[in-house]
């Protein structure tokens, strides 16, 4: 072969080295383009918020409150004269609901014998225990779950539904008025649209994987089980009406459609308030140890309530509601425990 025909094959051998490393390059270039434009990587940005994985290891840190937090009413501050007594009265079945709405009740047996106060605090004083600041200012308010707008009394009356598992007592009648006093007594002095710092649960940052209740269980075997029992039945009072301590699961605890069922709610509450002592300023749980005892509670086996009707708009569904339909397309099993970084993402 002349020299000439040789170096005409090795410039065009040169030739199509380089164009298929030029082509190769380029595909790489825009699948790293393609890839790092993905929605599902975009959720990294939400994540940046989230809890990292080992979050639990670390020592739990002291936290600090506004120098002036809201503060209930004294007792002292109690009018005298049958508002006064409707008000003590409003206390009274807060704290001991189940002596008057119990399985042995003295007005009527509606409810599994839970107390409003197992999940409203110190009979809904306490900060972040689903305190009763400004609920009756925020009412009269569109429910998103009732998709209407509803009376405070109607709120009350979806709590024995739902968190008491049982029926709804007359709303018109002595005892929902008397709640209705009492809670309007612990606003004394907010309106609507007042901010008060610790008003409900404290919204934790989301994990970025899911919440596990196998981690939950031992948390729960550690820290919880010597108040709610080994298999979350709860301590009953010698008097049988009620419980010292509430059960977790089981025919006597919350249903499914109750607000503690949605691990965000169930999660922010063990964190300022669990095991018994914590609070916001000192909690004993770890954001990631709160999530992962929530995911264990709320897998152990409760009553059912049916939620056909629920969130009539899916748009205002909250992404923790654990049950169907929704407007994306992640399963009931993600939207109950997690990660909700990508449901966030599709949300948006």
């Amino acid at each position: 072969m002349k020299s000439s025909d040789k170096a005409l094959i090795y410039t065009a051998r040169s030739i199509a080295i380089v164009a298929i490393l030029f082509v190769v390059c380029g595909f790489i270039i825009i699948s790293l383009f393609f890839w790092n434009d993905r929605p599902t990587d975009r959720v990294t940005s939400v994540q940046i918020e989230l809890v990292q994985p080992g979050a639990a290891l670390e020592p739990v840190q002291k936290r600090s409150t506004p120098e002036d937090p809201w503060k209930a009413p004294h007792e002292s501050t109690i009018p005298a004269g049958k508002y006064g007594d409707m008000i003590k009265y409003g206390k009274d079945l807060v704290v001991n609901t189940s002596k008057y709405f119990g399985p042995n009740g003295t007005v009527a047996q509606i409810s599994n014998g839970m107390n409003c106060q197992n999940c409203h605090l110190e009979a809904g004083t306490k900060p972040f225990a689903n305190n009763f600041s400004v609920f009756i200012s925020s009412y009269p308010k569109k429910s998103n779950r009732s998709g209407k707008i509803e009376p405070p009394s109607e709120r009350i009356a979806e709590c024995f539904e739902r968190s008491l598992n049982g029926k709804v007592p007359d709303e018109s009648g002595k005892e929902i008025q008397a709640m209705l006093a009492y809670m309007t007594w612990v606003g004394t002095g907010l309106n609507k649209g007042d901010l008060v710092f610790g008003n409900s649960t404290e919204k934790l940052k989301y994990l970025d994987r899911a919440a596990d209740p196998k981690l939950g269980l031992i948390l729960y075997n550690n820290k919880c089980q010597s108040c709610h029992g080994r298999d979350g039945e709860g301590i009953i009072a010698e008097d049988k009406l009620s419980y010292v301590y509430p059960p977790l699961w089981g025919k006597d605890s919350y249903n499914d459609g109750a607000g503690q069922y949605r691990l965000s709610n169930f999660a922010g509450f063990v964190k300022n308030n669990m095991p018994l002592g914590a609070t916001y300023d000192n909690p004993q749980l770890s954001d990631e140890e709160a999530w992962d005892l929530a995911a264990f509670v709320n897998s152990q086996p409760r009553p059912h309530r049916t939620q056909k009707k629920d969130y009539p708009d899916l748009t205002k569904k909250p992404i923790d509601a654990p049950y169907g339909p929704y407007t994306d397309k992640y399963p009931e099993q993600q939207h109950k425990f997690g990660p909700y970084g990508s449901i966030v993402f599709a949300t948006k």
